[in-house]
Parts: C-alpha cells; structure tokens; sequence
C-alpha cells in the first residue's frame, strides 16, 4: 500500500478574551499536557494583566504599568499561543467550529473557550455622557481618571461598592473632595454585613469623604463638561464624576451562537458550556457554586480557579469544581479579605473590635463557617477559608474570644 504522507492536523484551541481567566488557560493548557496550537483573541491592545490593583495601587500612582501584566511580554510566544490583540471576534459558527473575527478572518477551532469578562454598567440619566464622567476597568480608563486627579477638584463617586470607595479612599488621599452617592440604604451592602458597611462609612468620613446614602443620581449637568450632579433633589457642585455601579456579562457572542446563558453564559462543574466544544470562564459564566446554586462571580479567585478546571476538562482530565470564593478590597489601609458567600439568615460572630481596626466577622450557617469577612486580619481569613472549605463545625463563643488563637478555636 502507498505510504499516506497527509499528517495529521493539531488539535487547535481559540481562547475569546485576554483576561485574567485566558492567561491562566493557556499556562493551564500547557501545564496538563496540551501541544497544540493556542490562539488568544483579545480587543485591548495589551496582553493580559490584572484589574485588581487598578482602582487601587495603580491608580494612586505606587504601582508601576509594567507590574500589572500577568506574564511578560514573550511568555506567550514562547509557549507557542499566537496573541491576537486588537482583535474583535465577530461571531462564533458551531457547525464548522470556526470563530470570525471583526476583519473578516476566520480561525478553525477543535475546542473553544470563552473568557470574554464582563464590562461596566453605564449610568442611565441626562448628562450620563459629559466630559469628565469616568468609568473604571481598564488601563486606558485609569489612565484617563488619573490626569483628573488634581488636588482640591471635587468628584461625586456613583455607587458605594468596592470600586467606587475604592476610588474614593485614592481621591480622599491625593486631596480631592469626595461625595459619595449610593441608591442602597449602606455601603457595599451586596458584598459585605452591616457590620462591615458601618465600619467602612465610618473610616471614609473620617478621612473626609461625604456619603449620601439611599441617594441616587439624576442629572449630570455642565456647558460641554461636568459642573454638577442633581441626586436626591439635590444639586451638588462637582468637577468629575466616577461610576461604579457594577458590571454586566460579556455573553452577547455566546448568546448569539445558540449557547445557554442566563445572566452569564451557563456553564457545568467543568466549565462545560451547552455545546460540547465549548467552555467558559471568568466573570461572564454562571456556574453551580458548592451549595448547589446558579451563581456568577466577579472576582480573581472564580477567574483563575474555573479557568483551570477548563483547562483539565479540555486535556481530557475534568475535576469537579468546587471551590472557596475569596475577595478583597483595599481602601485606605484597611484590607478587607472575604472567603464564602454569607446569607441574610447567617448567624453572626464578631471577632475583635472594630475600633482597634482589626477585626473579622464570621457567619455560621448550621453551626459551620459559612463566610468570613476579615478587616487587617489575614490569621483570621486564611482560617475562615480553611474552615469553609473543610465544612467544620465552630464553637461560636470559643470563634469569638480573642484570648484563644483563631488557630486553635477549632479542637
């Protein structure tokens, strides 16, 4: 017989979406085992870098352009995945398992993984599009809000969350007046227990920032600029306005290609999504958490954990995944470290006393840690997480006396 000299084609991978989740996919790929061609598509015109330290360190000007990217600039090439930046995909075609990019190119694909993030939520009001109102998630974004910061100039912050008191605390250290203005009755109310949001409003009037709670904004007005915001009735003198009123999903290319999605594109407990060739993740999936529930995160932890349980699911070695969410927020120099999802029906133990400014709030659901928020008390959090994850149960009166090492409250 004639000696078939046709070789055989690599299986290829596309990753949609140069973010934290796709730069740990392809150290992830590469790492179980996969050789084949990687292709990333991403429209910024940087490789991956992290968006953490953005509202934070970066933006306050004490951490370097250079230190925000995930890997240099040759890891990519080096490990054989072709960066494609500035690059929009247009349309995902299944039947051919092809993505189409914006400029008409079309790149074959055995296995697709989507890792297109989430992007800001836009103000809805007259004056929502003004010179001077700002929204934070990229360099770019950064970039443009620092050459705002001046000393002395007034910024009205829209919403209370982690990004927005994130800027404030920054704008409150460079010297800028502040107000912050939150439609919720207290700060990071989705996020954290009343006993944090007060702590947190406390700290941030101290350092000088107004709040104005169950306060919306209405009107952004100025002649070509912004000059001032009307909430609450209210009319309130303001030079730049920054806007941190959440995020939304990026699932409109995986809507449009017939994959699941609902508020997030749906993925199982392998980063699966509704087609077989296709995974998911980061903040754009909705995924089941490790209490049986639908649930899309936002964070570092979600993006870099789910990103590699695709990884192992693409290599043919898939692991339930099941991990701990953790957040963080840094403001002024408090570090606030979350582990767990708390309910409103948790019970409630206070470790600590707030006004020594270390301190940690653990929420017991059936008698085990359920969720742990830690104020500059990282024994506490990496314990909390510990114990989260080991579903062990607590003494809560052992939990909340200091006199015993957090270490040794459990035994």
């Amino acid at each position: 017989m004639p000696e078939n000299t046709e070789e055989k084609r690599e299986e290829a991978i596309v990753i949609i979406g140069a973010g934290q989740a796709a730069s740990q996919a392809v150290q992830s790929l590469r790492a179980d085992g996969f050789d084949g061609p990687i292709t990333l598509v991403g429209e910024e015109p940087y490789a991956p870098y992290q968006r953490p330290p953005l509202s934070k360190a970066y933006l306050l000007g004490q951490f370097e352009r250079a230190r925000l990217f995930l890997k240099g600039d040759d890891y990519y090439s080096g490990v054989g995945c072709d960066l494609l930046l500035q690059t929009r995909a247009k349309a995902i075609h299944r039947a051919t398992r092809e993505v189409e990019l914006r400029d008409g190119r079309r790149l074959p694909y055995d296995k697709l993984l989507l890792t297109t993030g989430a992007r800001v939520r836009k103000l809805n009001c007259p004056g929502a599009d003004l010179s001077g109102v700002h929204y934070l998630k990229t360099i770019a974004d950064v970039d443009g809000l620092q050459a705002a910061f001046t000393e002395g100039r007034r910024i009205a912050v829209v919403g209370g969350g982690y990004i927005g008191l994130e800027v404030a605390a920054v704008a409150a250290k460079r010297g800028l007046q502040v107000t912050v203005f939150e439609a919720m009755d207290r700060l990071m109310a989705r996020a954290v227990s009343p006993q944090l949001s007060a702590f947190y409003a406390a700290e941030h009037e101290k350092a000088g920032v107004t709040l104005r709670l169950k306060t919306g904004v209405e009107e952004i007005g100025g002649h070509g600029k912004v000059e001032w915001v009307r909430a609450g009735g209210l009319t309130y003198e303001a030079d730049i306005v920054l806007v941190g009123i959440g995020v939304v999903p990026c699932e409109e290319l995986a809507r449009e290609a017939g994959l699941a999605c609902e508020d997030g594109i749906v993925v199982d407990r392998n980063a699966r999504t509704s087609d077989p060739y296709i995974w998911s993740a980061g903040d754009c999936t909705r995924h089941v958490g490790r209490e049986g529930h639908a649930i899309r995160l936002e964070c570092v932890q979600n993006a870099i954990d789910q990103a590699k349980h695709a990884a192992l699911a693409m290599t043919g070695k898939p692991k339930t995944y099941s991990e701990v969410p953790w957040f963080w927020s840094d403001q002024y120099d408090l570090k606030l470290q979350i582990a767990g999802l708390a309910r409103p029906t948790d019970t409630i133990v206070q470790r600590g006393d707030p006004a020594s400014r270390k301190f940690s709030v653990f929420h017991l659901r059936d008698g085990k840690v359920a969720a742990v928020e830690a104020v500059n008390a990282a024994p506490d959090y990496l314990i909390g997480k510990k114990l989260i994850a080991e579903g062990t149960a607590v003494d809560p009166a052992r939990l909340a006396d200091t006199a015993i090492k957090i270490k040794e409250v459990v035994g």
